[in-house]
């Protein structure tokens, strides 16, 4: 059972969700919240496994409050549902460590799909989210940014930094585990050393990192 946490300031909003949730058999809301300054004590109450997250709240907002919470040990997984799919809130959402930015017009089946796929430790991008991300990224970052991010996965060993660099690319376990000729348990080993040594949320961190690291004629 995956365990969700509804955080959005419109009442409506969060009652449809827990509705049309409540028809997943496999997923179960336990706990709701109108704010983002109220997730920290409802994530130690309840415990869920991912949470449903809204941008724009009263109080502490949705990206701030994700930071926050993907900065905790053990901490959920974060799946933004919101209105606001501007290519600042999208990049700004997926450094703060959400596994996935979905639009409130997605599907509920989409929806529902994407609880369990992020829940599954990998990420969910809507297309139209994809598409606003492919084109905010394709000038890269600065050379000073360039810099600072190689020296980071400079801190990485040989096998690491392939895998590093494989994730870059949108690689799954699975084909990096074909690719680099490794058995998919040393995969996910290499994956989590990576999170750790380079203090990272997740593996769209690790392509953001990658993506920052890489020369313009790199991509």
């Amino acid at each position: 059972m995956i365990r969700v946490l509804l955080v959005d300031d419109d009442a409506i909003v969060r009652a449809g969700l827990r509705l049309m949730l409540g028809g997943a058999p496999d997923v179960e809301v336990v706990a709701e919240a109108a704010d983002g300054a109220e997730v920290p004590a409802l994530v130690s109450a309840h415990r869920p496994d991912l949470v449903l997250m809204d941008i724009r709240m009263p109080g502490v907002d949705g990206l701030t409050a994700t930071r926050a919470l993907r900065a905790r040990p053990g901490a959920p997984e974060v799946l933004v549902l919101t209105t606001f799919h501007t290519d600042v809130h999208v990049l700004r959402a997926l450094r703060a460590g959400a596994a996935g930015f979905l639009l409130k017009d997605t599907s509920p089946r989409d929806i529902v799909t994407a609880i369990r796929t992020v829940a599954g430790g990998d990420p969910v991008l809507s297309p139209a989210v994809t598409r606003r991300l492919i084109e905010q990224v394709t000038d890269g970052p600065g050379q000073q940014d360039r810099a600072a991010a190689r020296a980071r996965l400079a801190l990485l060993a040989e096998r690491e930094l392939a895998v590093a660099l494989a994730v870059g690319r949108g690689l799954s376990n699975a084909e990096i585990a074909r690719e680099l000729h490794l058995a998919l348990p040393t995969v996910k080993t290499h994956v989590s050393r990576i999170l750790t040594r380079l203090d990272l949320n997740n593996r769209v961190q690790i392509a953001l990192l990658v993506h920052d690291a890489s020369a313009p004629g790199d991509r």
